[in-house]
């Protein structure tokens, strides 16, 4: 294993922690300015306001998105496995 093989398998780790994390951070991140929007448009200044909608939107992103997500993760694991023999010899 060269240096150049752990590089490259360090980016694509980052790639796929970037492309799974993306649907719930981008949901949470809009669902969060709305609620900030509407708070500071009616100075009501409640925490569970801000925290409840973004955890359901979040369950909402994990129950639509979360196969695809176990499968862009399972296929990223399986191909590392695979890569091991290679890597070693």
């Amino acid at each position: 294993m060269n240096a150049q093989m752990v590089l490259t398998m360090g980016q694509e780790a980052l790639i796929m922690l970037l492309m799974v994390s993306a649907p719930v951070l981008g949901v949470v991140l809009l669902v969060g300015l709305v609620i900030s929007l509407f708070q500071a448009v009616t100075q009501i200044n409640e925490a569970t306001l801000a925290f409840v909608p973004k955890l359901v939107a979040a369950v909402a992103v994990f129950a639509m998105a979360g196969p695809w997500m176990l499968n862009m993760l399972v296929e990223y694991i399986r191909r590392v496995i695979e890569a091991i023999p290679g890597a070693v010899s």
